[in-house]
């Protein structure tokens, strides 16, 4: 027997949610021009929802995607106000309407994008702290105890709020390596009592699909079962590059994709965006510019400003600037800071702790050596040690550093004692490369913003 599941009542809720949302802004927009008798017909009204009707159809499946990140929602939202302009805009045509007038329509949509995008974003949030707290979530079990099996169950347990809880591993034998082994279930022969007993309802089949016996026992399983079968291809671990679904005749291909900077629009959008922040702090900076250089001539001699040689664009070295934070050493072009590091000074842990040091690097920002995100620009000593050492460790130089990171926000900060650490931050940088958008430098900087607020370990 099935777990009874709410997932549909959630997607329902989160669709009437749209359906108030674009009612209360037309309301508004309504209320701002009462003079326009056109606002206030019943006809426009009942057009506005049904021209919403295929577009929440269209973007239902966005509410149901589990492993989706929040700049996606953001995108999608935007790309449901687009649909919904052409679908309002033609009724209004064929229903011989008269025309509402560019202008309303400019400060509806608008308006209906802010607050869409912020009642999908909240939304989701919301949906994910829900399944951390233990609701709303799907019981998967995983086919294959290998290296993509392994990758499959790491990446559902990196997020809680993604709701999976997985009940279990199974595959032909078990290797002697495999380091979840509490979690092995069985053989093949051993599935179907399972998911029939323990009521599964996803399985993440990651096999080689070569094995013809194994996918049709499992895929036949699944479809007798009602269980949602997902095939995971066992792509090696090495190549890390992002990938289309493309097909040869009936045979699906993965394309290396180009990345999203590549494009010459893209990274014009970036710059201008990297402008408008960094002129904004520009003009606000002197409140925090001056007391921290007050602080920091009062701590230690030696200047306000450190200037540091780093590797940014494609190898290019440029000056980094950032607030002293350390007594002058000998050692600064050579060494880290470490934790209770001796050279730090009572100021400078402050700054360092509150990341207030990097601020002078939006200088950096407006000359053009840096970007407001990207990844972190590392001292010369570093890129000379780690690129002899990690494959793909200059690949995070195909675009400008930045202040701060998606490996930031993801918690790789601080010092790099172990290699691991580093290969994360590279890896991390390198996901976001391949998968820049505008809106992903938004949702970094904001989790900046609130890291800030937040006690950080690594941080000193």
């Amino acid at each position: 027997m099935k777990r009874r599941t709410y997932g549909q009542y959630i997607a329902y809720a989160l669709t009437l949610g749209d359906f108030v949302v674009i009612n209360a802004v037309f309301y508004l927009v309504s209320l701002c021009n009462p003079n326009v008798e056109e606002l206030h017909s019943r006809l426009v009204w009942l057009l506005l929802n049904v021209a919403y009707l295929p577009v929440a159809r269209l973007f239902s499946g966005t509410h149901k995607i589990r492993a989706v990140q929040m700049d996606r929602i953001m995108a999608c939202s935007l790309q449901a106000v687009g649909c919904h302009l052409l679908l309002f805009v033609s009724l209004l045509y064929f229903m011989n309407v008269e025309a509402i007038g560019w202008k309303i329509l400019a400060e509806f949509y608008i308006l209906f994008s802010v607050l869409l995008m912020l009642w999908w974003t909240a939304a989701r949030f919301c949906v994910k702290n829900y399944r951390i707290h233990g609701g709303n979530f799907v019981r998967v079990v995983v086919v294959g105890c290998r290296t993509t099996g392994i990758r499959v169950y790491n990446e559902m347990c990196s997020d809680e709020g993604f709701g999976y809880r997985c009940q279990g591993f199974f595959d032909i034998y078990c290797p002697p390596d495999f380091p979840y082994k509490h979690l092995y279930r069985g053989t093949l022969d051993d599935l179907a009592k399972f998911v029939e007993e323990n009521r599964t309802e996803e399985l993440f089949y990651t096999l080689s699909g070569e094995n013809k016996e194994a996918v049709q026992l499992t895929l036949g399983l699944c479809d007798s079962s009602m269980i949602k079968f997902h095939y995971v291809p066992p792509v090696s671990p090495h190549l890390t590059r992002n990938f289309k679904l493309s097909s040869l005749g009936p045979l699906p291909v993965l394309e290396v994709n180009s990345t999203p900077l590549e494009l010459p629009l893209n990274a014009a959008l970036k710059r201008a965006f990297d402008i408008t922040i960094s002129s904004l702090f520009m003009v606000v900076s002197p409140l925090i510019f001056l007391p921290v250089s007050v602080a920091i001539k009062l701590s230690s001699p030696g200047p306000v400003l450190f200037r540091q040689r780093r590797t940014g664009y494609k190898g290019r070295e440029f000056t980094c600037f950032k607030f002293r934070t350390m007594v002058e050493n000998e050692d600064a072009d050579l060494s880290q800071a470490g934790r209770n590091d001796s050279r730090v000074t009572k100021v400078g842990r402050w700054l360092r702790r509150t990341s207030v040091d990097e601020l002078p690097q939006f200088i950096n920002v407006l000359r053009g050596d840096m970007s407001v995100v990207g990844p972190r620009p590392h001292m010369l000593k570093h890129t000379e040690d780690y690129s002899a050492i990690i494959d793909e460790y200059m690949v995070r130089h195909l675009i400008k550093p930045g202040i701060t990171g998606w490996a930031q926000v993801r918690g790789l900060r601080g010092g790099t004692d172990e290699l691991w650490q580093m290969e994360k931050r590279v890896e991390h940088d390198i996901w976001y490369i391949e998968h820049w958008s505008l809106l992903l430098d938004v949702k970094i900087i904001i989790r900046t913003v609130i890291n800030l607020f937040r006690k950080d370990e690594n941080a000193f």
